[in-house]
């Protein structure tokens, strides 16, 4: 249903799955799990497979251990590494040359942080054109509660509420658990 022409196909995207964003998040090693399931079932299902890489100057440069996608995750040969700055993931990068160029229309999203970089992600994949499929089970955040935040088990909670029930013309939103996702139709 993406309003984009010509872009037919779906992309796994992994996002901020680094050291620095995930060591210390609400239920790191499900959540990386299921990423990393999800990873190897987009593979194997012929899905790309798209890596985010967030890097910020001050708090975790690039090529600094926090910078470093987690060892439980490994980018294959040939799959793109977009490096990022912002939160939405396709704010000042290369993301939708990338996308374009493999005719991808929908995405299916994953990783960290869920109450900046996931749900800014989601939107701008949105407002784009692309379908955005959110997978309930695979995405996390640290927990701000000492700054007025919910906790992360609330953060993510209403952030698959309120994804699984959004709406924009011509465009599917939802979400999905990482055992249904890239089932073969049927």
């Amino acid at each position: 249903m993406t309003t984009l022409a010509n872009r037919p196909n779906t992309a796994l995207l992994v996002i901020d799955v680094q050291n620095g964003v995930v060591n210390h998040a609400h239920n790191r090693d499900e959540v990386v799990a299921n990423v990393a399931t999800l990873v190897d079932k987009a593979r194997a299902a012929g899905v790309d497979v798209v890596w985010v890489q967030h890097s910020n100057a001050e708090h975790m440069p690039k090529n600094s251990d926090g910078w470093q996608f987690v060892a439980e995750l490994e980018v294959a040969e040939g799959e793109p590494v977009v490096h990022k700055t912002y939160a939405d993931s396709f704010e000042d990068t290369d993301l939708e040359e990338v996308l374009a160029g493999k005719g991808i229309g929908s995405l299916v999203v994953s990783g960290a942080q869920t109450d900046e970089c996931i749900r800014s992600t989601l939107h701008g994949a949105i407002v784009r054109g692309y379908d955005a499929l959110l997978v309930s089970d695979a995405h996390t955040t640290e927990d701000l509660s000492e700054w007025g935040a919910p906790t992360p088990d609330k953060v993510i909670a209403h952030t698959n509420l309120y994804w699984e029930n959004h709406t924009a013309p011509g465009r599917a939103a939802g979400v999905v658990k990482t055992e249904d996702a890239f089932k073969p139709a049927g």
